[in-house]
């Protein structure tokens, strides 16, 4: 199971915007919780350009909270850019064409809050 960028900061920070379902299944001992490198590479970027604000520095906020909640790091990897050019234009935020190609490639469901993922021929979870 993938986590998208608001999916991912919404577990974390425990915050009420994020469904009950895609809680419950973000939080089943059977699932696998993935996070691409795409989602914490935007997180980055924002936390840099001031738009996102987490508790402590970025560095050990990712490092403790994946550790803590047993999230796997799901690297980018050829096949997957290769995926975003065969992908329609339906999304055009980088960022999720390449989540929404990861998920394609590794047959994945994505927990997301993103309708405009439903477009692509991924389970979208929320």
């Amino acid at each position: 199971m993938l986590i998208d960028t608001h999916g991912l900061i919404w577990f974390l920070e425990d915050n009420s915007r994020m469904s009950r379902r895609a809680l419950e299944v973000a939080e089943d001992q059977d699932t696998y919780l993935y996070v691409s490198l795409a989602p914490l590479w935007e997180m980055a970027i924002k936390v840099r350009l001031g738009k996102l604000n987490l508790v402590g520095d970025f560095q050990a906020f990712v490092l403790d909270q994946l550790t803590r909640n047993d999230i796997e790091v799901l690297g980018i990897s050829l096949e997957h850019v290769i995926q975003t050019a065969n992908l329609p234009l339906h999304h055009r935020d980088p960022f999720d064409r390449l989540l929404i190609a990861q998920a394609v490639v590794e047959d994945m469901p994505i927990i997301s809050s993103d309708a405009a993922l439903d477009a692509y021929p991924v389970m979208r979870i929320w």
